[in-house]
């Protein structure tokens, strides 16, 4: 068995843009997360988010990092949102938009994306265990990855991570959360 690559988490910061947005040239890439206007518009999010209320979740903060391989070049940006709790949410229920359960553990929604160069070599593994062992989120209890139904190479990641399916069936907007508690 190939042993995991060695990565680094960087602060995701205005100077890694050029080499984060060139990854959302891949179609698959774009398919998912959008175009090239996806790590700003993150970038810009990151001091706009905190404070705010997000589907029944108070947003504490924010964090945002580039993953760096054994030669510091990027291969990953993963980032997501702190929250009070964690919620699941349904805009379609019958009496409209509205919070289903509450996990009321700290929790930290992620969003994630692999260099396409680099894809199945383990960075995106990697990358999810590197931030669940950042310092910055030693408070967070509750990890969970929203992905999309029919994205089988992601949900493989966040299972070699530790991930585990909340439900098989997906939410309103095609999406199975992928959770792993900190130990």
């Amino acid at each position: 068995m190939n042993e995991p690559p060695e990565v680094s988490l960087a602060p995701f910061t205005p100077e890694w843009l050029g080499e984060i947005e060139v990854w959302f040239d891949h179609p698959e890439v774009r398919r998912r997360l959008g175009d090239r206007s996806w790590p700003a518009r993150e970038l810009r999010l990151l001091d706009e988010r905190p404070g705010g209320e997000f589907r029944g979740r108070r947003v504490l903060r924010a964090h945002a990092w580039v993953v760096l391989d054994d030669q510091s070049r990027p291969v990953g940006h993963v980032g997501g949102d702190v929250y009070d709790c964690w919620t699941r949410y349904d805009e379609d229920g019958s009496e409209g938009p509205g919070v289903l359960a509450t996990d009321e553990r700290r929790s930290m929604g992620l969003a994630y994306v692999i260099d396409p160069d680099r894809w199945r070599r383990g960075f995106g593994k990697t990358a999810l265990r590197a931030v669940m062992e950042a310092p910055e989120v030693s408070d967070v209890s509750l990890f969970v990855a929203g992905i999309d139904a029919d994205n089988f190479a992601s949900q493989r990641c966040a299972l070699a991570a530790g991930f585990s399916p909340e439900s098989d069936e997906p939410d309103w907007e095609g999406m199975i959360h992928y959770r792993c508690s900190r130990p």
